[in-house]
């Protein structure tokens, strides 16, 4: 037995259908930005186990960095250099660049769609120093990092959510993504055709059918005994992704904060460093 929900969503047997051109997966910082950019030309879901703006991007406190030499001559040829020999020289280059040089206007962004930055005596993005940011390639300490307060993540969080209100973005909060669909078109070549949700606070199952599926499921610190993750980065998309045999790059990396409460795995800022 089928019923009529919405002009997009059918219940057959149970089981809720959707129709949609993008599911996004994870609403934190990426998959929000994600759904920002894709709003206005298709219609998009995100799907999140959590309440969007609990996410862990909240987590992030110092600040971003940017070279938007607001402060201090700066330029994101320096920047690329400084995410380079903070990899150890281990880091994609290409993605660094494109990092150094987007991130730019990835916080002018954020500032046009209401991020309350710190501000400068001018009005301009205040900016401070950070472990690692230099000018001239490594020789004198820069001020790289855009901040708001020491609630920089909080701030992306409220501010992307806020956007995504405002365009119309379809969420689905706390339902639990179990598996990718794909199908095999007529040559035989595997296409995606959606996810397999749960959701949580009914225990009802639902199939998103999409075009196209983003996975911004952030990482997966709580395999650790002590992170600075949340308790939520267990490695659910990741696991999903992997077990669809879909390729998976430099997965051996993963970040540490070196300031924190001792077995407790309590962040304390970068900025503790970066003020010396």
């Amino acid at each position: 037995m089928s019923t009529q929900t919405s002009s997009d969503t059918i219940v057959k047997d149970g089981v809720h259908y959707h129709q949609f051109d993008i599911v996004i997966v994870g609403a934190g910082g990426a998959g929000m930005r994600a759904a920002i950019e894709a709003g206005p030309g298709a219609k998009t879901a995100v799907i999140s186990k959590l309440y969007p703006t609990r996410s862990h991007t909240g987590a992030a406190q110092g600040g971003m960095a940017a070279a938007l030499a607001n402060v201090e001559e700066d330029s994101w040829e320096w920047h690329t250099f400084d995410t380079i020999k903070g990899g150890d020289y281990l880091v994609d280059q290409d993605a660094a660049e494109i990092l150094a040089k987007e991130a730019i206007d990835a916080v002018i962004d954020l500032e046009n769609m209401g991020l309350p930055f710190n501000r400068t005596p001018e009005g301009k993005i205040d900016q401070r120093r950070f472990g690692g940011h230099t000018a001239d390639h490594g020789k004198t300490p820069v001020r790289r990092a855009c901040y708001a307060a020491d609630r920089t993540g909080h701030m992306i969080l409220q501010t992307l959510f806020q956007n995504c209100v405002k365009l119309g973005i379809n969420f689905f909060n706390e339902f639990y993504v179990l598996d990718l669909v794909t199908l095999k078109d007529d040559a035989g070549k595997t296409q995606v055709a959606g996810v397999v949700a749960y959701e949580l606070s009914t225990g009802d199952l639902h199939v998103f059918q999409s075009k196209a599926v983003v996975f911004a499921t952030g990482g997966f610190g709580k395999i650790f005994k002590t992170t600075s993750n949340a308790h939520t980065l267990t490695g659910d998309g990741v696991g999903i992704v992997w077990r669809k045999g879909l390729p998976l790059e430099d997965m051996e990396f993963f970040q540490f904060h070196p300031t924190g409460l001792a077995g407790l795995g309590i962040l304390l800022t970068e900025g503790a460093r970066g003020e010396g």
